[in-house]
């Protein structure tokens, strides 16, 4: 179990934003994370643990965890724009960006529209909004209620089917995702949804200038592998790995894929684009 988040808050026009900096000694560089829908940031807690050697930004979206939502829906340029000014307050230029699931199409939409303040980018179990292959019909119907996040009983009933990998045998992993979850406003919830409701960078995605790593779960109920391929497709610069598990390899598998991340950080150096 990973050390507790210190959360602070900032305030961005209308919109109160919790998020946590977690510094390492000497990092030269710094992540930041979006998350899945609905999770607060402490369900990425034990990723965020996992690095290293880098200075690690997350926060809760409008109405999850202690982000209040909005009065209005929002789009995915708005939710980005939040986060270029959550930098700004903090004084961060340039950054290597991470995002898993609806926190990818986020990533997506921040380094198309901020590219000189994009590095690196990873993306994980994601894919390019409408132009996807879909997962099973009854998968995405549970995503269309947040009912997980409330009801741990439900969560653990049918997490294997809906994330797959591991998931689906290793029911005390999903009580400890479990524990970790604070649920989102229902408002909150719906409004992340409608955030991405037509939403797609497929035609957008040359625009990308950092390289991409792109991760994608072998065995992934909602979003197949196969998306993966087509997001690298429209891509300058992009790799495509594939990770024995499923929908939530970020969180069964924190460490690996942390340092896996660094690694491609690594690998390019620290000169925005």
């Amino acid at each position: 179990m990973s050390a507790p988040l210190q959360a602070r808050t900032a305030t961005i026009g209308k919109q109160t934003l919790r998020y946590v900096d977690v510094g390492r000694p000497g990092a030269t560089r710094t992540l930041l994370l979006f998350n899945g829908i609905g999770a607060n940031i402490e369900a990425a807690a034990s990723f965020i643990a996992g690095f290293k050697a880098t200075r690690v930004i997350a926060f809760d979206a409008p109405g999850v965890g202690d982000s209040p939502a909005p009065k209005l829906p929002y789009r995915l340029r708005e939710f980005v724009r939040l986060a270029a000014r959550l930098l700004d307050q903090l004084g961060i230029e340039a950054v290597d960006v991470f995002g898993v699931s609806w926190g990818g199409a986020a990533a997506q939409e921040f380094a198309i529209r901020y590219p000189q303040r994009c590095r690196t980018l990873t993306l994980a179990a994601t894919c390019a909004g409408f132009v996807m292959v879909p997962g099973a019909p009854r998968v995405l119907s549970m995503l269309l209620s947040p009912k997980r996040y409330f009801d741990p009983a439900y969560l653990v009933q049918v997490g294997g089917e809906l994330y797959g990998g591991i998931l689906r045998l290793e029911r005390d992993l999903l009580h400890v995702h479990a524990s970790a979850l604070r649920g989102p406003s229902r408002r909150g919830y719906l409004y992340q949804l409608l955030a991405l409701w037509g939403w797609t960078s497929w035609h957008r995605l040359h625009r990308v200038q950092a390289p991409t790593l792109v991760l994608m779960g072998a065995d992934d109920p909602i979003v197949p592998p196969i998306n993966g391929r087509i997001v690298a497709a429209r891509l300058k610069r992009a790799t495509v790995e594939t990770v024995a598990c499923g929908h939530l390899f970020v969180l069964t598998r924190p460490a690996e894929t942390a340092r896996r991340v660094e690694r491609f950080m690594a690998e390019h150096p620290a000169v925005p684009a």
